[in-house]
């Protein structure tokens, strides 16, 4: 999964920014029924794309499923949303682009999420 470099001058922000494409399972409580993508990730948040709308605010816990190649195959996080929007897919059909920053997360989990983006595999990063 190539990650690309991108540099966004007028934004700041505290973590740098990776490009993903990951799986996600979803849900209000901890019992993951419905699916997602994850498309960007830093320490602080992820963007997620979601098949409903999930009002800004409302805690959700994330599954996060990393590639085969991977050192971890998921991790369990507990994320707030604090934005979303309707986004357009080239089906014709809609998905919900939801921004939400990292609420709980295990030490060992962070440890792992941040490992995965400066693994050899996943160099470029780009801050926005």
């Amino acid at each position: 999964m190539p990650l690309t470099e991108k540099s966004l001058t007028n934004e700041k922000r505290k973590h740098p920014r990776f490009n993903i494409n990951v799986p996600v399972k979803y849900s209000r409580t901890n019992l993951f029924f419905k699916y997602g993508r994850a498309t960007n990730a830093s320490e602080g948040g992820m963007l997620v794309y979601l098949p409903e709308e999930i009002e800004t605010g409302k805690d959700i816990a994330l599954k996060i499923f990393f590639p085969p190649r991977s050192e971890i195959n998921s991790l369990e996080l507990f994320v707030q949303v604090v934005w979303k929007d309707i986004h357009l897919r080239k089906d014709w059909a809609w998905d919900y682009r939801t921004g939400v920053k990292i609420l709980n997360i295990s030490p060992e989990d962070m440890t792992n999420f941040k490992n995965f983006f400066m693994s050899p595999s996943q160099k470029t990063s780009y801050i926005s």
